[in-house]
């Protein structure tokens, strides 16, 4: 028996995507990725300043980044054709997309929410 909310996992994923999409477009940018990248390089007997590795890190972020927003949108507008509200699609996407986010921040880049 197919589930009745066939959009609800749809418009979770897409938040979650969304979520992904944003990690990924701040590694693209952050110092945190110039510590990875000579992380990488010294375990790989390289220079640590070493601008390929480093560059080559941040273009698989980048790509990463531009790979999540389509399946983000591609998701996101299945569960839109699905449901019978776009609100209640809309809804549950920033959701999973604020707490993902959130729990996300908290785990690689070590950033603090205040209490509400």
């Amino acid at each position: 028996m197919p589930p009745k909310t066939p959009w609800l996992a749809l418009a979770a994923a897409s938040g979650a995507c969304a979520a992904f999409n944003g990690v990924f477009a701040k590694l693209t940018t952050t110092d945190l990725t110039t510590s990875w990248s000579t992380a990488i390089s010294t375990s790989l007997h390289l220079s640590p300043s070493n601008k390929i590795v480093e560059f080559t890190i941040r273009a698989l972020f980048f790509t990463l980044n531009l790979l999540f927003n389509a399946i983000m949108w591609t998701l996101f507008t299945k569960a839109l054709t699905r449901a019978s509200s776009t609100t209640r699609v809309s809804i549950v996407n920033t959701s999973s997309n604020f707490l993902l986010t959130a729990l996300l921040g908290l785990m690689i880049f070590k950033e603090r929410l205040p209490a509400l």
